[in-house]
């Protein structure tokens, strides 16, 4: 196997790509046909339940070796989570509310409680230029109830409940869809992608108690390149299907995600070799990959193509400076390119001013 340091590098290019993808998506609008943003959300989430159900299967073998409760693993894993997530989280939920910042007001005990999702669901509505934020609820509310399960769970029964996890998920959307519910819900609700977590917890199992098993895997080119056929098939049905919502889109298409998205990980946690490699450990990708939280918590407020008023003062720069150099809106990429520079320049601030240092307090919390 690669070592740790390959593997990390790897996987933080991989959060480059997939934040890309989501960006891309609310950026451009009508113009993109692809579901760019939902295989990004995906990979994040896939990617979260590889990362976690690892870290928490070996704080649950330390625990046994040295005969102790779960408790430790627990409270340490909820810290180190909120010292990652919580501070740049209500720091920007904050400032946006105090300038009164689209729909932030209205939403405030939905935002700080990360329960967006639920008022998506209740109000059949997405919430403007913060309506992204639904997946960090998810994710928060996964991170709830997961380390719970998993820690007491017999070690002989993990691969069972994990499969049980993703078994779940897809019966519930199965039940949504048969009962016609508003395929809001099964887009934004949490168990309802548990499936996406869970086949990432199943790489984890495999690299953990079955090394050989997943390297078999993972470096298989049927499992790479049959998991990307069958989405591209899947991708091309579930477009040209009549009505523009069905089957395909509200009960499959998270599952066959990610399939896609597992073998892509496992792939990477191995190493992919060239010319990937170049792509996923290229230090501006690796940056960016590290970044992506602030990436992610940003984009949407510098600019989001169905929300954003021409008013705001990203659009009113970029209006300014293509008044004074016609040439920038001879293409598209000109803007796309302002808009990247403004979200990466906001969340490098973020990150050296106020995630980095708070997040190198996890040290003094170890497993």
């Amino acid at each position: 196997m690669s070592n740790l340091r390959n593997h990390l590098v790897q996987l933080d290019g991989l959060r480059f790509i997939a934040v890309t993808l989501v960006m891309l998506d609310h950026w451009l609008g009508e113009a993109n046909p692809f579901p760019l943003g939902y295989f990004g959300v995906n990979l994040f989430f896939v990617l979260s339940g590889f990362l976690i159900t690892r870290i928490l299967i070996h704080s649950q073998q330390r625990d046994t070796e040295l005969g102790r409760g779960h408790g430790h693993s627990l409270k340490v894993f909820f810290i180190r989570r909120n010292l990652r997530i919580w501070p740049v989280y209500y720091l920007t939920i904050l400032i946006l509310a105090l300038v009164h910042f689209q729909g932030v007001r209205l939403s405030f005990w939905w935002l700080i409680t990360y329960t967006t999702n639920f008022w998506i669901v209740i109000h059949q509505s997405w919430l403007g230029a913060i309506d992204h934020l639904w997946s960090l609820a998810v994710e928060e509310q996964y991170y709830l109830f997961f380390p719970f399960l998993l820690l007491f769970t017999p070690e002989r029964y993990l691969l069972r409940m994990l499969w049980s996890l993703i078994g779940l998920s897809v019966v519930l959307r199965i039940l949504l869809f048969a009962t016609h519910a508003p395929w809001m819900t099964q887009f934004v609700m949490m168990p309802t992608c548990l499936d996406a977590f869970g086949l990432g917890g199943i790489l984890a199992w495999l690299i953990v108690y079955r090394k050989e098993a997943f390297e078999r895997l993972v470096m298989s080119n049927a499992f790479l390149l049959g998991s990307f056929v069958l989405y591209i098939v899947h991708l091309y049905v579930m477009l040209t299907v009549e009505p523009n919502r069905n089957l395909f889109t509200d009960v499959t298409d998270r599952f066959i995600t990610s399939v896609f998205c597992a073998a892509i990980i496992g792939r990477a946690v191995l190493g992919f070799g060239q010319p990937l490699k170049a792509i996923l450990e290229n230090r501006v990708a690796t940056y960016l990959g590290q970044i992506s939280y602030g990436l992610y918590l940003f984009h949407n407020i510098v600019f989001n193509y169905y929300h954003t008023q021409p008013t705001f003062p990203t659009l009113r720069v970029w209006n300014k400076a293509v008044s004074i150099v016609p040439f920038l809106n001879s293409t598209p990429l000109f803007q796309l390119a302002y808009f990247y520079a403004l979200t990466v320049l906001l969340a490098a601030l973020s990150w050296h001013l106020v995630e980095k240092p708070i997040n190198s307090l996890k040290g003094k919390f170890s497993y």
